[in-house]
């Protein structure tokens, strides 16, 4: 691996992003997790408590072990003031690296079901918006949410499915259309959790104008990108690497222009493939494929935007050019209402004009 220029490293910083793929409660800085632990008296059920330990802590193994980790760090988020400050740092944290616009996924059930946490959902979205509307004011970026389905928690010990979890996110996800939700999702392990019994939710979701993006093809092969896209009718794919094992498959998303929400140092660190190296992002572009680049819960990963664009520079080789490209997919993909959208692709070609 080389090191970038700092022409390229700038080239990264200045230019405006979008990010589509980003878990709230995955973005949560290691001094946050201290902050949100002493301010509800939960220090003794983190396993460290400095700053660096946590780091050391966020080292995962596999995926339980990281599901595990991310649910102890979302039981510190009780209130709204606490959503309010999260999704306030989220938007500092746009500012400082020029993104633009980014769409967070949310797991409202985990917040207000399946703890005993005492709030409820008017609580969670209130907290919610009033951190975007501080954020917009204080660093003009935009945010719009993604209710999304743990997956896991739908399941019996016995596999049986379960529809509550899904039917009350759902519920959640078109109480907020108003406030900002544009996308329904699946997220959590999909081992022994196919998209299939789910498309009864998606079904009303996509019909009352929610976008349908599941989480497919991370630690499931094709088979669960087959079935988000034909029981769920997915509108992109969050992940599909997997992709890249099934020829037909490739055609298809080709064909469709399906949008794949890709996190190349999250894959790696999840260990979906052993290397950046081994990583198929160049592969599945070349193909013809409509891909995206995100960071999906960068603390957690030890990664940024910045830093995923710069794997793209530097461990696939793509110049300014193809770091443009690229980057105005997550603009075409984005949920954003069409005004907003041709004002964020209006400044993007603009910038990128200037800067040819």
């Amino acid at each position: 691996m080389t090191s970038l220029s700092d022409n390229t490293t700038n080239f990264i910083q200045n230019m405006p992003k979008a990010e589509i793929h980003i878990h709230l409660e995955g973005a949560i800085q290691p001094g946050t997790v201290l902050q949100l632990a002493k301010r509800h008296k939960k220090l003794d059920s983190l396993p460290s408590k400095t700053v660096n330990g946590l780091r050391r802590w966020f080292k995962f193994t596999d995926f339980p072990h990281f599901i595990e980790i991310y649910l102890v760090i979302q039981d510190l988020i009780r209130t709204a003031d606490d959503f309010a400050l999260l999704v306030y740092e989220n938007g500092a944290d746009m500012a400082a690296q020029n993104i633009r616009y980014r769409e967070i996924t949310v797991t409202p059930y985990t917040h207000t079901d399946y703890q005993d946490k005492g709030i409820t959902f008017a609580e969670l979205m209130r907290g919610l918006e009033a951190g975007r509307a501080q954020a917009k004011k204080d660093f003009g970026v935009e945010m719009r949410w993604v209710f999304d389905v743990a997956r896991n928690f739908c399941f019996g010990k016995n596999g049986r499915y379960n529809p509550k979890i899904a039917d009350k996110t759902l519920a959640y996800a078109l109480e907020g259309k108003d406030s900002g939700v544009v996308g329904f999702g699946l997220g959590g392990n999909e081992v022994g959790c196919p998209p299939e019994p789910f498309a009864h939710a998606f079904e009303k979701a996509k019909a009352n104008g929610l976008l349908s993006v599941p989480h497919a093809g991370e630690t499931v092969g094709p088979e669960s990108i087959w079935g988000s896209l034909k029981a769920l009718q997915a509108d992109r794919i969050g992940h599909g690497v997997r992709a890249i094992e099934d020829p037909g498959l490739l055609a298809t998303l080709k064909v469709r222009q399906i949008p794949l929400e890709i996190n190349p140092t999250s894959n790696v660190c999840l260990n979906v493939f052993p290397s950046l190296d081994a990583h198929p992002f160049r592969q599945l572009d070349e193909r013809g494929l409509l891909v995206t680049v995100n960071s999906d819960d960068p603390p957690l990963f030890n990664t940024s935007l910045v830093q995923e664009y710069k794997v793209l520079a530097d461990n696939f080789g793509y110049d300014p050019s193809g770091l443009t490209r690229i980057a105005r997919n997550a603009f075409v993909a984005a949920g954003v209402e069409d005004k907003v959208k041709t004002q964020l692709l209006h400044e993007f070609d603009a910038w990128v004009k200037e800067n040819r």
